[in-house]
């Protein structure tokens, strides 16, 4: 027999690192969102799936039951040996906690293998994530990080959680650079993914002194940031970096790899080309066709990103500025550094 665990209960023995969680869902389904941390051991492929439902609307439910016990059937030895390798305890989800987890709970108690199983399944997860974060406040301090374009804040961001500090990854957790170009080479997070991330690392942060994130747009890419989040930023220490121009070019290239994604370069410059001066669009668009990415970037930066900061840079408190200038990316995150509290304050 298998138990039911609640998600707080869930979280609980996760954090204590004892069990590994398993999203029997499609790979599809678990591709567009899932309880972080997850592992996917899908109980049918998504063509599988796919003709289940078919045949489900089509014949009715015996033969779709019939028709996935001999898919099952075929495949049974390897999907029980997937779980048999896990390491420690194991708790399984599906989409709200019906026939695919609760067969898949069984068939490993068959063979001996004990698990438990997520009451209500990932709809579930999603309800306690939607109404915690709908009455969540943040009880400390924001160190928010400004800058203009290319000035490396993202990079300074995962490093100092690298390092233990309590960053909130907003660009991750939305897999969104926050700008036009912000998906060049990513595939961006949805709303459900984005709120999963953030509050798995809120609450992991609940006994930190304060936190530290991008001074960001309330919108980034397919993804909203809750109020408390936008109060916070307005709220917050402002930490302002400054960089030469020839290390944000130099970052911005490295970042946003153009010769890889040179089409998508070109489709996201063409969103904002009608709001710029002509013939800087048009040197612009040259310039990335004939792979003088540098070009493009100094370009854009100059005529584009940095006089749209400019205008919006009076939104926070300057007297509270703390201001990094900087000659190189280390000395900035050596200067952001300084200029917050110790972590363990």
């Amino acid at each position: 027999m298998f138990q039911d665990l609640t998600v707080p209960e869930l979280r609980d023995m996760r954090d204590r690192k004892e069990l590994t969680i398993v999203d029997v869902r499609s790979p599809s389904e678990f591709a567009d969102a899932t309880i972080p941390g997850s592992v996917n051991i899908p109980f049918f492929d998504d063509a599988e799936r796919a003709e289940i439902g078919t045949l489900y609307k089509q014949r009715g439910m015996a033969e779709a039951k019939r028709r996935g016990l001999e898919l099952m059937s075929a495949k049974l030895p390897a999907f029980i040996a997937e779980f048999a390798a896990l390491p420690g305890k194991i708790a399984l989800f599906c989409w709200r906690g019906g026939g695919r987890s609760r067969t898949t709970a069984t068939l490993l108690g068959l063979m001996d293998i004990h698990c438990y199983r997520v009451a209500g399944g990932y709809r579930e997860y999603r309800r306690w994530v939607v109404e915690t974060l709908e009455t969540y406040r943040l009880d400390k301090p924001a160190y928010v990080l400004h800058g203009n374009t290319g000035t490396g804040k993202t990079a300074i961001l995962r490093q100092l959680a690298e390092e233990g500090y309590p960053v909130l990854d907003l660009e991750g957790f939305a897999c969104h650079r926050g700008s036009i170009f912000g998906d060049v080479g990513l595939r961006g997070s949805n709303q459900k993914t984005f709120d999963a991330e953030l509050l798995e690392t809120l609450l992991r942060f609940e006994r930190a002194p304060y936190v530290i994130m991008e001074a960001e747009s309330r919108r980034i890419g397919k993804c909203t940031m809750p109020q408390f989040l936008m109060d916070a930023k307005e709220s917050g220490v402002p930490i302002r970096l400054e960089l030469p121009m020839p290390a944000r070019v130099r970052h911005i290239v490295q970042d946003y790899r153009p010769a890889e994604h040179k089409e998508a370069c070109l489709h996201a410059f063409k969103i904002i080309k009608p709001r710029m001066h002509t013939p800087v669009a048009k040197e612009i668009q040259q310039s990335i066709g004939q792979d003088r990415f540098d070009v493009a970037a100094e370009l854009l930066l100059e005529h584009y990103y940095d006089p749209r900061y400019e205008h919006g840079a009076d939104r926070y408190d300057q007297e509270r500025e703390r201001l990094v200038r900087a000659r190189t990316e280390q000395e900035a995150l050596d200067g952001v550094r300084a200029a917050l509290p110790d972590v363990q304050a």
